[in-house]
């Protein structure tokens, strides 16, 4: 058993650190007040090569396996600020680029991989509906088969980059109700019956752009399966083992960038005559920060080696998704207590790193899906 990273993925991650720190660092308080998703700082982590990370080399991305990708993402979560940013960065590669590298066409490879490798085209994935909430197969949506092609209709919820979004992997029903009647389509923006719905304002991540997509009579050629008919529950199991994975990773760089940060205020920050961290009540908030950082981290990094060695990892993935999530708004808490009022105020990007994190326990499954997911694989619930 080795713990350590290897000379590549600790390349990788200095690689990341030291861009997003170069380029994912400034104006981001304006941009999240205004909710702006910056459009060029997107194109600047295409150019570094996070977009193309996992994408193979033959369509033209870097073919990094899991814990490389792992690693770089964490990385970009240490060295930027711009949270929201980086979750759509992670979001387009794990949703979208994930399943149609795995099981897509070579058709429908050629046509896209490449340009969401790239950064020219993002990626959008719609499986949460109005009335389905976190039970992800409870789909509404449905599709029908006319005349060799298949009509969508329903609608899709907390879509992350749909604004801005050139292609949509949607999730219908086309069978029954059950784990069989799911399949997954490949939908680009401007399908006739495909409507974007106007942004969705929110409490955290106001960087990372989001709203609802319509289907109306949307007819799509037989061509838009993606893996094939029926299959897209099994797809959409699979895409999430990676998911909850990348989606993440983010999240150990900013949990350790915070705790480094909050030891250093600890150090100089006096009380008295003597630095706070002399004092039991703020130094137990900083071994408990390091304590749950460093289990969230194993439980990520076993996670992603159980997904490239067994081809599966729902359970170790669940585990990995609920510790981190956990964890990581635990941790954004204490360091606002750490520093106090000060920790309240918008300049120093605390409340904000708080907000984000919020957002972490909801999505890709809620702590109380990942519960239920973990419990289920013990024949429990």
């Amino acid at each position: 058993m080795d713990f350590d990273w290897t000379d590549d993925h600790l390349s990788l991650r200095r690689g990341a650190v030291e861009f997003a720190s170069e380029r994912l660092v400034e104006g981001v308080t304006e941009r999240d007040r205004e909710a702006v998703f910056p459009r060029e700082l997107w194109d600047a982590c295409a150019e570094f090569g996070l977009q193309g990370i996992i994408v193979p080399t033959e369509w033209g991305g870097a073919g990094q396996d899991l814990l490389s990708a792992v690693a770089t993402l964490e990385g970009t979560g240490y060295g930027a600020r711009d949270n929201g940013l980086v979750f759509s960065v992670a979001s387009h590669v794990a949703s979208c680029e994930g399943p149609l590298s795995e099981f897509g066409t070579e058709a429908q490879k050629q046509e896209w991989l490449p340009r969401l490798a790239d950064g020219s085209a993002i990626g959008a994935t719609g499986v949460t509906e109005p009335d389905s909430g976190s039970n992800a197969l409870a789909l509404g949506t449905t599709a029908v088969e006319s005349r060799g092609d298949w009509v969508l209709d329903g609608s899709k919820t907390f879509v992350t980059n749909a604004p801005v979004a050139d292609l949509f992997v949607i999730y219908a029903r086309t069978g029954g109700s059950g784990f069989a009647g799911i399949t997954c389509f490949l939908i680009p923006r401007e399908a006739d019956g495909l409507t974007v719905g106007p942004s969705i304002e929110k409490m955290g991540l106001r960087t990372s752009p989001m709203s609802q997509v319509f289907l109306e009579n949307c007819r799509v050629p037989a061509s838009s399966v993606v893996g094939g008919v029926g299959s897209g529950a099994m797809v959409f199991n699979q895409t999430m083992d990676i998911e909850r994975l990348l989606v993440m990773a983010p999240a150990i760089g900013v949990m350790e960038r915070l705790l480094e940060r909050c030891v250093a205020h600890a150090r100089q920050r006096t009380a008295g005559s003597v630095p706070i961290g002399k004092h039991q009540s703020i130094s137990h908030r900083i071994a408990d920060m390091e304590l749950k950082l460093e289990a969230a981290r194993l439980l990520l990094y076993r996670a992603a080696w159980h997904r490239m060695r067994r081809g599966t990892a729902t359970r170790e993935s669940a585990l990995a998704k609920l510790a981190v999530s956990e964890a990581y708004v635990e941790c954004c808490r204490n360091a606002v207590q750490i520093f106090g009022g000060y920790g309240y105020m918008v300049e120093y990007e605390l409340e904000r790193e708080l907000r984000d994190a919020l957002a972490t326990t909801l999505y890709v499954g809620t702590s109380e899906i990942q519960r239920n997911l973990i419990a289920g694989l013990r024949g429990l619930g």
